[in-house]
């Protein structure tokens, strides 16, 4: 057998159970019992482990947040829109990749999870030999996503600066009758005197013209 690779063996897992300890259905609680087997079973047969495994209650977040998972796998049997608002918030500034397996099939359920954030939504998978290829995907396509909607930010943001440059540029033409390549060249000799981006010096500019009015 392939030993685990290195990332494999670091991956710190969260766990987050719909069906609390304390649930008084014992067909639900044998039900639960049985899925964490094998998602256990799976983890530690592909070289990851559990590093905790959580009640879905308002405390998630923090826990979450304290823990600092790598992923995090929703084990639920049904409906899971309650444990996804919960980790909505626990994601909401710190993305992870996020697993559920779930009997539920239902397309409005699929909706909410997505809607939510969760990369994988497995029906009806959780089964031992199904863990290791479910996670790989769902972590590769987390790593795609991110990485577009990284290149999206950068994009967007390079797009406010450009715009910042221009209103800066037009100001200092304005105020000092200067032409759009003289503005230009005074951006930069002042950007690079005070070691700044252009797009920080096109700022402060702005600023200084609405303090004068």
């Amino acid at each position: 057998m392939k030993p685990p690779s290195k990332v494999q063996r670091t991956l710190r897992i969260v766990v987050v159970n719909t069906v609390p300890d304390h649930a008084t259905d014992e067909s639900a609680r044998a039900a639960q019992a049985r899925r964490n087997t094998a998602l256990r079973i799976g983890l530690l047969e592909s070289g990851y482990d559990i590093v905790a495994s959580l009640p879905a209650d308002i405390f998630l977040p923090e826990r979450i947040a304290q823990i600092q998972p790598d992923m995090i796998i929703i084990d639920s049997e049904s409906d899971a829109r309650d444990v996804l608002e919960h980790i909505v918030i626990a994601t909401r500034d710190e993305p992870r990749p996020i697993v559920l397996f779930t009997d539920d099939q239902t397309p409005s359920s699929m909706d909410a999870a997505i809607d939510a954030g969760v990369t994988a939504y497995i029906v009806d998978g959780l089964q031992a030999e199904r863990v290791k290829p479910v996670l790989d995907v769902a972590l590769k396509r987390f790593k795609r996503e991110q990485k577009l909607l990284d290149e999206l930010s950068d994009t967007r943001r390079q797009l406010a600066d450009r715009k910042l440059i221009e209103r800066a540029k037009g100001v200092l033409m304005a105020r000092n009758k200067l032409t759009e390549e003289e503005a230009y060249q005074r951006l930069r000799t002042m950007a690079m005197n005070k070691k700044l981006k252009l797009a920080e010096v096109a700022q402060r500019i702005l600023d200084v013209e609405d303090l004068l009015g």
